[in-house]
């Protein structure tokens, strides 16, 4: 008898990215704007866009939310092509710009049902999808004002709930929280954070706030003089660039001179009695320093961990000199 033979599962095909490009290039006239960007953004992540004034990042948005068309290149957004099914793509995104889209002379709610209207809900759909929006971005108590008293967050709020009216699977947020302060900018945040853990919604945010794309984004790509010019986590482009370092203060001259002779590589600085020693930031480097002071017996004071930040990276790697050629359009604000 032929004993059974089971085959070996057939591996699942990964899913379909939420947006695809390859080569996207986009010129005004003779001068380039966007010079072949290739994107691949999961589904239900968080894609951060950096880059200068001029970079490319408010042409990049227009162009994959079917508003403007590149001069080469293809891509893919929600699985549709977005040239060949443009009608498509637009169903699935929602896009809420620089500027706010809230009509002062409306209401509120009278905002979100004229967008129910637009995406041509029927009157009780419309007006469920607004009542549970509203309460969503805790606006219900002020449905009914006009939006010309709103401060500057609830009229963000409500900008972004206007773009969910038609339930989006992708959203573009192009500079999302500019001109908030700090207290609207992280009820933000959190709005965003809950977009993509409640509902699987991918997001493509453009920001010029470095602690906004450190906070929200899983993958952050910088863009200069239309080029991708670095992507990855953001622990991924804080390694890219050195001057990480732990700084030891120490009680005296004496101590500072015995560490400064056991860490030779180390950078002193006799007003402050501090030793900046080179470190990646790990824990295994942290406990080697304290190791070392603890077994030669040298006292120190404090001790802070310095890595490179967003600030860092975006310093470091933005603002060489534009490729000739090259230059913003004249409506890019980004």
């Amino acid at each position: 008898m032929t004993a059974t033979q089971t085959s070996a599962p057939i591996a699942a095909d990964p899913p379909a990215p939420a947006i695809a490009a390859t080569g996207l290039r986009k010129s005004y006239g003779d001068k380039l704007v966007l010079d072949g960007i290739d994107l691949n953004i999961p589904e239900g992540t968080v894609f951060a866009l950096l880059g200068p004034n001029g970079a490319g990042k408010t042409t990049t948005v227009e162009i994959l939310s079917t508003l403007i068309d590149a001069d080469a290149g293809e891509a893919w957004v929600a699985g549709r092509h977005l040239t060949r099914a443009a009608d498509a793509v637009r169903s699935l995104i929602g896009v809420t710009g620089q500027f706010s889209a809230v009509d002062n002379l409306l209401t509120a709610e009278e905002n979100l049902l004229l967008m129910a209207d637009l995406h041509h809900l029927d009157r009780s759909e419309g007006r469920r999808r607004a009542n549970d929006l509203l309460r969503r971005f805790d606006l219900s108590e002020v449905a009914g004002r006009t939006t010309v008293t709103f401060s500057g967050g609830m009229r963000r709020k409500l900008d972004l709930a206007m773009t969910l009216i038609g339930d989006p699977r992708i959203i573009f947020l192009d500079e999302p929280t500019t001109g908030l302060d700090p207290r609207s900018r992280r009820t933000m945040w959190e709005i965003i954070r809950d977009l993509v853990a409640d509902d699987g919604v991918t997001i493509f945010l453009t920001t010029q706030y470095l602690e906004e794309a450190d906070q929200l984004a899983d993958r952050i790509a910088v863009l200069d003089h239309g080029r991708l010019i670095a992507e990855g986590t953001a622990d991924e482009l804080k390694q890219r660039i050195p001057g990480g370092h732990i700084r030891v203060r120490f009680a005296d001259a004496r101590n500072l001179d015995t560490a400064a002779g056991i860490f030779g590589i180390a950078t002193r600085e006799e007003d402050s009695l501090t030793l900046q020693i080179p470190s990646d930031g790990s824990i295994p480097n942290l406990r080697a320093v304290l190791d070392t002071l603890e077994a030669t017996a040298v006292r120190a004071e404090s001790l802070t961990v310095h890595t490179p930040d967003l600030d860092d990276v975006f310093l470091t790697l933005t603002g060489q000199p534009r490729p000739a050629g090259t230059v913003a359009s004249p409506k890019e604000n980004a």
